[in-house]
Parts: structure tokens; sequence; C-alpha cells
């Protein structure tokens, strides 16, 4: 499967693609003329659960990550002109390694990373949104590791790792303003 442009959707653990952020997403690549293909992982935990746990989301990930291999196996990137990867919490670590690790060479747009994305994160390969009250990744983790990769980083103030604060006609315009940068980097 592949076109001119492809966009690849990595969820997060209980943020699937029909979730704000990866929903209107999805909708704005497709007007850009991508074609469109979602990952999905089933994993026996909650996020809830592995919250400051590092083997837990290794162990994760890593189930995640075989899941994905098996989902993208077919997939001719190669034949590809341009290629997105969007990832969500898991996601984005899962998207940047899966990209750093086949020499896939995507665009990145990173949603609420976890610490271990930047492990993996190609310099320069994209855009990540951070919101400042996210209890997965710390913002100065974020602005530390986005300056030393060249990456922009794209702040939601008081946002949680769903970029959320609780006041949704605040939140439904912060989406409006991350959609418009999206829209733009596609």
């Amino acid at each position: 499967m592949c076109s001119e442009k492809l966009a690849v959707i990595f969820p997060g653990m209980g943020y699937n693609g029909d979730k704000p952020l990866l929903y209107y997403t999805k909708k704005l690549a497709k007007a850009a003329g991508y074609d469109v293909l979602d990952v999905t992982y089933e994993l026996p935990v909650k996020s809830k659960e592995i919250l400051n746990d590092k083997e837990g989301m290794k162990a994760a990930f890593e189930i995640a990550l075989k899941q994905v291999e098996e989902q993208l196996d077919g997939v001719e990137f190669d034949k590809c002109e341009k290629i997105l990867f969007v990832g969500k919490s898991i996601g984005t670590a899962l998207a940047a390694y899966y990209d750093k690790n086949y020499n896939i060479g995507a665009t990145q747009l990173v949603f609420t990373p976890v610490p271990q994305t930047f492990d993996f994160l190609r310099a320069e390969s994209g855009t990540v949104f951070h919101g400042n009250a996210d209890p997965w990744c710390r913002t100065d983790i974020a602005k530390a590791r986005c300056e030393e990769l060249g990456l922009e980083l794209v702040i939601v103030e008081k946002g949680n790792h769903s970029l959320e604060t609780g006041e949704v006609i605040s939140d439904i315009q912060e989406m409006g303003n991350v959609m418009k940068i999206v829209e733009k980097l596609l």
C-alpha cells in the first residue's frame, strides 16, 4: 500500500484513531492527498497501570512493536514519495523506533510523547506537541530533547496527556490551533 503520500497512525494505549488529535489529523491528511493507514495493538495492561513503571512500559512497548511490525510488514515504503508517521503517547515511541530501525525517513508528528520517544527520533524529523501538565513527560525533558534533536516543539499551556485542560471551550479552541499547525505541516 503506497501512493504518492502515506500517513501511518500509531495510537496511544487508551487513545485510538477516533479521538480528537488523531481523528482530525487523519481528516487533514486525507484532504492533503495522503493515504491513511491505522496500526493497532492489543495490550494486556492499561496505561494507568504502567505510569512511572519503566519495566511495565518497556514490556508494553515490546508487545506493541511486534504487532506493529506484523501490520507494516507488506508496506512498500520505498515506493512512497512522502511518508508521515503520526504518533500519540506510546505510539510516538513506536513510530520513531520503526522509522529509525527500518530507515523509513518519515516526517514525524509527535503528539504527547513519552520520554523514551526521544531516544529513537531522528534529528530534524518533525514536530512535537506537548502539554506542560502532562504526567507522562516532563516539560524540561521535552524542551531539552527537542532542542538537542532540532525538533519543533509546540507547548500547550496547562495541557495534559491529551493536550486538554478540562475547560471544554478552551480545549476546542486549542485543538483548532493544533490542527492549523498540523495542516501547515502537511
